[in-house]
């Protein structure tokens, strides 16, 4: 099996690591989460008070990247909701942007300790499709697939994901409409409150 970069991006709560690992261990990959590296690598200028959130060296972290995927005999699995912005094209072989309902993402959020404009900026990332669209505009639709995640399992995310690498699933965008659905159902103020 020749050596793949799968880069697992999407709003933070998605659930991008848990699948990101159990793909890792499907693939026999290399993990890579983008903020252990940033801490471990000291990649990072400092933290985002307002937002509680750390300031990354995109430079830095992408020749860090850059040199871990050309250094490694593996396959490699990139985990991160930046991942768009840090890891050169040119190993990329499929990005999979997680998406999920924002009334469930909305829970998770909260369950982990999200709230304020924190909660609803990254609500509102996820329904105004900003990591889709970050990633469609760094890799193209050829290398996009847009999962829904919204009341599925990571063991059948995972499947999906496996059969779009070995070819017996074609990559799809266009997956998902929060946007159109919380305006349908009058419940677009009560999510964009930014």
């Amino acid at each position: 099996m020749a050596k793949r970069v799968v880069l697992v991006t999407g709003t933070p709560c998605v659930g991008k690591t848990s699948v990101a690992q159990l793909l890792t261990l499907r693939l026999n990959a290399v993990y890579v989460n983008l903020t252990d590296l940033a801490i471990k690598e000291n990649l990072v200028f400092g933290k985002d008070e307002k937002r509680d959130s750390l300031i990354v060296d995109e430079e830095r972290m992408k020749r860090a990247i850059s040199k871990l995927i050309e250094g490694s005999k593996q396959s490699v699995v990139v985990d991160g909701h930046y991942a768009t912005n840090v890891v050169p094209r040119k190993f990329v072989t499929y990005v999979f942007v997680l998406r999920r309902n924002p009334f469930e993402l909305r829970s998770f959020m909260e369950k982990a300790g999200f709230s304020g404009n924190k909660l609803w900026e990254n609500l509102a990332s996820e329904i105004l499709d900003v990591c889709l669209v970050d990633a469609l505009n760094t890799y193209g639709k050829s290398r996009v697939c847009e999962i829904d995640l919204s009341g599925r399992s990571v063991e059948d995310v995972v499947e999906e994901i496996l059969e779009v690498l070995n070819g017996f699933r074609k990559c799809r965008v266009g997956v998902v409409d929060w946007l159109g659905k919380l305006e349908s159902e009058g419940l677009l103020e009560e999510f964009l409150r930014i």
